[in-house]
């Protein structure tokens, strides 16, 4: 059974930082992106940033590029967010979901940030940004 396990949300002030992880399990992690969305109230989710596991190549939305950074450990199968300097606008709840790396890297991963690529799902993590 795949499991995807969002951890590491809550309360943080801006200017801050916070780690988000996800552990996965289920399947051969290194085969596989590890995307982070959010979704804010009344706004649809988008795509943070992601993270090919075969080959470590990152991408991230040019609202968070330069304050977040994605990692992932293959060994412990869990990738992290680390978020550096949240703004209150990056309030929302964080999921992380997987797909496999080819179904993204055939369009050369532009489909990174499109939540549909995607195959599998947490159940997310609160985040929340004070001024």
């Amino acid at each position: 059974e795949v499991q995807l396990v969002e951890s590491g949300g809550g309360l943080v002030q801006a200017g801050g930082s916070l780690r988000l992880s996800c552990a996965a399990s289920g399947f051969k992690f290194s085969d596989y992106a590890i995307g982070w969305f959010r979704q804010a109230p009344g706004k649809e989710r988008e795509g943070v940033s992601c993270i090919s596991n075969n080959d470590g190549t990152t991408y991230y939305a040019d609202s968070v590029k330069g304050r977040f950074t994605i990692s992932s450990d293959n060994a412990k199968n869990t990738v992290y967010l680390q978020m550096n300097s949240p703004k209150p606008e990056d309030t929302a709840v964080y999921y992380c979901a997987a797909v496999p790396s080819p179904f993204l890297s055939v369009r050369g991963f532009t489909s990174w940030g499109f939540p549909g690529e995607y195959d599998y799902w947490g159940q997310g993590t609160q985040v929340t940004v004070s001024s």
